[in-house]
């Protein structure tokens, strides 16, 4: 069987340069190319070096029509509307999208569901193992614990990060949502300052926290009045998401068409 081609959409960012190291150093995966936009500073670089590995004879390209006719899979951490466009591309050429891109709109959002119908759409707020894991936890400890126990997530990243919350605490509320059966979007609290008034019963609360180079904390914590639980995920190196995208991107080889998360990539199906 030949090496799957994968393609980095986004390559000159931090999670570009990891991923081109985990795709270069995964056997049975070859490196297609990347991309990024026209006005990036390392546009033309040879990618290996940017990603500190050598010279590999792999520019960084803002061409991502032609990078896709060459590859069998996309690995995309760019910004939202350059995500929606590979998107359509991978829906025509029929190849895997593995989308870690976050702050996607609603209308975003529908046109990557309407991609699904013909592309393997793998998406995730997160793509490490443990991550998912306490996403799975967090769906049964909501779906356990009464309105009587509220529910806020707490999230740091590095200083450049440009959105917030990130995917992560979204992710995690989403699967607070589901485990109580309500919408995220009704029920969600991004913000608080001022005479903000009493907290909501059955709020799902967000903080957002910027600075140094924080690569990713996050908590959910369930408040009771005489108890908290908190469940924590500390991210010490990107290369833990590089390594689950490569992993999805595998994965949706030869599954056909479909919105997949990456749950299913790792069997664990909704919620422990």
């Amino acid at each position: 069987m030949s090496d799957i081609r994968i393609a980095i959409m986004g390559a000159g960012g931090r999670m570009g340069r990891a991923l081109i190291q985990q795709v270069t150093a995964t056997d049975g995966c070859t490196l297609a190319g990347g991309t990024d936009a026209a006005h990036h500073p390392d546009m033309g670089r040879d990618l290996g070096d940017i990603a500190g590995l050598g010279h590999l004879g792999v520019p960084l390209t803002d061409d991502p029509l032609t990078l896709v006719t060459k590859s069998d899979a996309l690995i995309d951490f760019a910004v939202p509307q350059a995500t929606v466009n590979h998107a359509a591309l991978a829906a025509q050429a029929r190849i895997v999208h593995v989308i870690g891109t976050t702050g996607t709109s609603a209308d975003d959002d529908a046109k990557l569901k309407a991609a699904a119908r013909h592309a393997t759409i793998v998406r995730a707020g997160n793509f490490s193992l443990g991550v998912n894991l306490v996403a799975a936890l967090t769906q049964k400890v909501a779906q356990t614990l009464g309105d009587e126990f509220d529910i806020e997530i707490v999230e740091m990243h590095h200083r450049h990060k440009v959105d917030a919350p990130s995917g992560t605490a979204m992710m995690f509320g989403e699967a607070a949502a589901d485990g109580r059966g309500v919408s995220l979007s009704d029920m969600a609290d991004r913000g608080r300052d001022g005479q903000t008034g009493a907290r909501k019963t059955g709020a799902i609360g967000f903080a957002s926290l910027r600075g140094g180079s924080v690569v990713g904390d996050h908590s959910v914590i369930f408040a009771g009045d005489k108890e908290r639980v908190v469940l924590s995920h500390v991210a010490e190196d990107r290369a833990i998401f590089a390594h689950g995208a490569v992993t999805a991107a595998r994965w949706g080889i030869g599954k056909g068409p479909g919105l997949f998360s990456m749950a299913d990539v790792l069997g664990l199906g909704n919620g422990l």
